[in-house]
């Protein structure tokens, strides 16, 4: 964890800035947050000015909370550009991947970071799977047990919608953190091979299902 780097503070404000801004607001979080009928009709900056919106403060807290935890792993072993194409592009694709998976369903909104979290929490995990977790800040949980069991849990998530969970942004963001960071860092392919390969389980089977229907 250690002391905050500028680009993780950086970053941090822009989300509290734009997040406080909405939350007075109603007409700017009206515009910028994720609505498919509004992407549809020309509106596509959603699918990034979405992912600095947040509901209230807990939901803003709790991503900022756990990008802080893990941010620095990131940045300490891939560098600050890299770090914020992650984060950045773990944003688009979990929203590209809500997108997808509710492009008929023209009522559907979403805000927040999750997905840009989520993509540095997996690139964390990818570089330092040895690392443990703890579960509810208690049970200490090895990273990457945590990493496949949050992707099924997900997976179940999508399936079921039955939540105001954006489960969809969250797998999106994971996945993009994974891939992004063997692009960076194809190191991992060697040191971590069997980390690479339990990661991607869940990958294959959410496009499997949605290959055959089932999501």
């Amino acid at each position: 964890m250690g002391e905050i780097s500028l680009v993780t503070l950086i970053i941090i404000a822009v989300n509290v800035v734009i997040s406080f801004k909405g939350f007075s607001d109603q007409s700017f979080f009206n515009k910028y947050k994720f609505n498919v009928a509004d992407i549809q009709r020309g509106r596509k900056f959603q699918v990034f000015s979405s992912g600095f919106l947040h509901v209230d403060t807990a939901h803003l807290f709790v991503n900022m909370l756990t990008l802080y935890f893990f941010a620095n792993v990131v940045i300490y072993s891939l560098g600050s550009v890299a770090f914020i194409i992650i984060y950045l592009g773990s944003l688009l694709l979990g929203n590209l991947v809500s997108y997808f998976f509710h492009k008929e369903d023209y009522n559907y909104t979403a805000v927040g970071a999750s997905g840009a979290v989520m993509g540095i929490l997996y690139s964390a995990i990818l570089l330092q799977p040895d690392m443990t977790l703890g579960l509810f800040f208690v049970i200490p949980v090895p990273a990457y047990v945590f990493g496949i069991g949050y992707l099924l849990y997900t997976i179940y998530g999508m399936k079921r919608r039955t939540d105001n969970i954006g489960h969809d942004a969250h797998f999106g963001g994971a996945t993009g953190g994974y891939l992004l960071t063997m692009v960076f860092a194809p190191w991992v392919f060697e040191s971590h091979l069997l980390m690479v390969i339990l990661l991607a389980v869940p990958i294959v089977i959410l496009f499997f299902l949605q290959r055959t229907g089932y999501i």
